[in-house]
């Protein structure tokens, strides 16, 4: 009698632990996805405003899954991202203006995520 009920424990332990893996997969790609949406929609992301390329910068967002995580990445200008959330020095001296729009989306990324993993776990 203790053996069947040791085994069906093992059982629905498995099974809450292959759900709660799946939600979490699951979990970081819609974040993922939505990061780089609102990137790619965001009005606080700038659009590289000369040369032929105009918009690449914007376009470029997305996401992508490198091993079990999910990165969101700028596939066409990811030289500048660095240079445009931090601001950089100028040749003729001084500071371009910092334009701050990877930080928060990432935070709102983050919280999105967590309130995932907590809706998963609690079985919502």
């Amino acid at each position: 009698m203790a053996n069947k009920f040791a085994k069906s424990m093992a059982d629905i332990i498995k099974t809450y632990t292959k759900d709660v893996e799946e939600g979490l997969v699951k979990s970081k790609q819609k974040a993922a996805r939505a990061g780089a949406k609102e990137l790619r929609e965001s009005p606080k992301t700038p659009v590289r405003p000369y040369g032929k390329r105009k918009g690449q910068y914007k376009k470029g967002w997305t996401s992508t899954k490198r091993g079990t995580a999910y990165v969101i990445r700028n596939k066409t200008d990811y030289q500048l991202t660095h240079l445009l959330e931090k601001g950089h020095a100028l040749r003729q001296g001084g500071r371009a203006k910092a334009y701050v729009h990877i930080k928060p989306v990432e935070e709102k990324v983050i919280k999105q995520y967590e309130d995932g993993v907590v809706k998963i776990i609690q079985g919502s």
